[in-house]
C-alpha cells in the first residue's frame, strides 16, 4: 500500500510512470476520437461518449424548485458539450430530502423543472446546433439515514450499522416494510412526472449509503426487505418492475449504483466477507444481470459512502483526513470494478467514474477504457463544478487545460457540510468563494493531518 501523495504530473509520461511504479492496471490512449462516439440508447441517442454526473448543487427554493444558481449550474453544463447529462439527487418525498434546499419533484414543482430542463437543452443547442442534444437523466432519490429536510438530521433508516450510525440510539426506529412498500408508489409517481416534464430516463439512486443503497446492504433486517439477495434487492427492483408497469417503453430507467461499500460485512454491499478492503462483487455482478434483462440499458457505477469513506470513491489531495493509499491506487480499483460490470453486461451502457483526480490526463484514461471495453461512457463529477466545459475542450481542442481543472481539494464538499450552495470554490470563485467563506465562519479549522480511515 502506497503513501497518500498529491497530484505532481508534468506530463502523461510521468502519469504512465507512477502507474508503472505502483503496479497497477489503468487503460490509457492518447487517441481521443473514440470520446466523440455516438452512443445508442433505444430509439434515441448520446451524442458523444461524455458525461456528467449528478452533482447535487443544494441550491434550490425552500420548496424543492430549482432556484437562480440551479438554473445557472446547468446551462454551464449543457453548454460544455457533454453528451450525457445527469440531473442531480431529486427527492420523492419531502422528509427524504438531504438538506432544507434539496430540489424536490412533485406536481406543485413540475413547471420549473420543466423550465430547467428546456432551458438546458436550448442553451445546448444554442452552442453546438440542432445534432447536439444532451441524452438527459434525473436521479430519483430518498436521503434515508442521510436525511435533513429542515436542516437538522432526520434519519430514515432500513437498518442498524454500528459504522454509520454511531450517533443513533440502539432502539431507533427502522422504516417498516409497509412504508417501504408505499415509498415505490412514490418513485413511482416521480417518474411519471419526469417523463411529462421531458427527461429522457430517471434514475432510481441506489449509492453512497442513501435508503435504496442501504437496502441492498440490510443483511441484519428482518422481513420482506432484509437478510436474502432476493429481500435486499426488492425496494429497487419493485420499483422498476412498476415504472415499467405504468409507463412501458415511455421512459428509460437508468440507475446509479454502489459496486462497493468498503465497509465491513455484514453492513456493507459488494465486499469481501473476510476483508471489506477487498471488493467481492458477486452480488452486485448478480444484479446489474438482472436490471439488464428488465430492460435497464444504462448504468453508472459508483463506490464508497462520502459521509463515511469518501476517498474511495473520489480519490483527492485534500480532505478530511489522510487516506491510507495513492490516490491512483483508488482510481484503478474504482476502473477495475466497473471493468468487471462492463465486461459482464457487454451491451449495456456503462458509465464510469473516477478521472477528477487525473485532471487534464483523465481524457487518455477515459479513451483508454473505452477502447479497451472497460467501459461505455466517462462521466465527470467535481471536474464539471470546476470545468463545466471540459467536454467542448476534449472534442475540439483535444485536450483539457490544466488551469481550468479541478484541483481535488474537496471544498465543494465543505460547502455542503457546511449548509451552503456547492460549487467550484477555486475555479469559480466569484459565486462560490464568498459562500465558503461564510459557512467556515465560527467553525474550527479542519486537521486535514488526521489518518481517520479506521474502523
Amino acid at each position: 500500500m502506497a503513501n497518500h501523495e498529491k497530484f505532481k504530473y508534468n506530463s502523461l509520461d510521468d502519469l504512465k510512470e507512477e502507474i508503472k511504479k505502483l503496479n497497477l492496471s489503468i487503460p490509457i490512449s492518447e487517441d481521443l476520437e473514440i470520446l466523440k462516439r455516438r452512443i445508442p440508447m433505444g430509439d434515441k441517442d448520446i451524442p458523444n461518449s461524455l458525461g456528467i454526473h449528478p452533482m447535487e448543487g443544494c441550491d434550490g427554493t425552500a420548496e424543492g424548485k430549482p432556484d437562480e444558481l440551479t438554473y445557472r449550474r446547468y446551462e454551464r453544463f449543457a453548454r460544455g458539450g457533454a453528451g450525457l447529462l445527469w440531473f442531480e439527487a431529486t427527492a420523492v418525498v419531502k422528509e427524504g430530502r438531504a438538506n432544507p434546499r434539496q430540489i424536490y419533484i412533485c406536481q406543485e414543482n413540475k413547471e420549473e423543472f420543466k423550465k430547467l430542463l428546456n432551458q438546458s437543452l436550448a442553451a445546448a443547442k444554442d452552442e453546438f446546433g440542432d445534432d447536439h442534444r444532451p441524452f438527459t437523466v434525473v436521479q430519483l432519490t430518498h436521503s434515508g439515514r442521510y436525511s435533513r429536510p429542515t436542516g437538522e438530521p432526520e434519519p430514515i433508516i432500513a437498518t442498524r450499522n454500528p459504522y454509520l450510525g454511531r450517533n443513533l440510539p440502539e432502539d431507533y426506529p427502522l422504516i417498516t416494510d409497509e412504508e417501504l412498500e408505499r415509498l415505490e408508489d412514490r418513485f413511482v409517481e416521480a417518474a411519471v412526472l419526469a417523463k411529462e416534464i421531458g427527461f429522457d430516463a430517471v434514475d432510481i439512486k441506489a449509492c453512497h449509503g442513501y435508503l435504496n443503497s442501504e437496502l441492498l446492504s440490510a443483511f441484519t433486517r428482518e422481513g420482506k426487505y432484509g437478510g436474502s439477495f432476493e429481500n435486499r434487492t426488492r425496494f429497487l427492483l419493485n420499483i422498476i418492475d412498476k415504472i415499467k408497469a405504468r409507463l412501458g417503453h415511455q421512459l428509460d430507467i437508468a440507475v446509479r449504483m454502489n459496486a462497493y461499500d468498503s465497509v465491513p460485512y455484514p453492513y456493507g454491499w459488494g465486499v469481501s466477507k473476510d476483508d471489506f478492503l477487498k471488493p467481492d462483487l458477486t452480488e452486485p455482478i448478480k444484479l446489474v444481470k438482472i436490471l439488464y434483462d428488465k430492460g435497464v440499458k444504462l448504468i453508472n457505477i459508483s463506490t464508497g459512502n462520502p459521509y463515511y469513506n469518501p476517498h474511495v470513491g473520489r480519490p483527492y489531495d485534500i480532505g478530511y483526513y489522510i487516506p491510507p493509499e495513492h490516490p491512483l491506487e483508488g482510481t484503478a480499483r474504482m476502473l477495475d470494478i466497473i471493468k468487471q460490470i462492463q465486461q459482464s453486461v457487454p451491451d449495456m451502457v456503462v458509465m464510469a467514474t473516477g478521472f477528477s483526480w487525473l485532471r487534464e490526463f483523465a481524457p487518455y484514461v477515459a479513451a483508454g477504457g473505452i477502447q479497451e471495453g472497460w467501459f461505455t461512457i466517462a462521466g465527470f463529477g467535481r471536474q464539471a463544478f470546476a470545468y463545466p466545459d471540459f467536454a467542448k475542450d476534449i472534442i475540439t481542442k483535444g485536450a483539457m487545460d490544466r488551469r481550468k481543472c479541478c484541483i481535488a481539494c474537496s471544498k465543494c464538499s465543505e460547502i455542503m457540510r457546511d449548509g451552503g450552495k456547492a460549487g467550484c470554490v477555486i475555479k469559480d470563485a466569484k459565486i462560490y468563494a464568498p459562500i465558503y467563506k461564510e459557512g467556515r465562519k465560527g467553525k474550527p479549522e479542519i486537521d486535514r493531518n488526521r489518518v481517520a480511515y479506521h474502523v
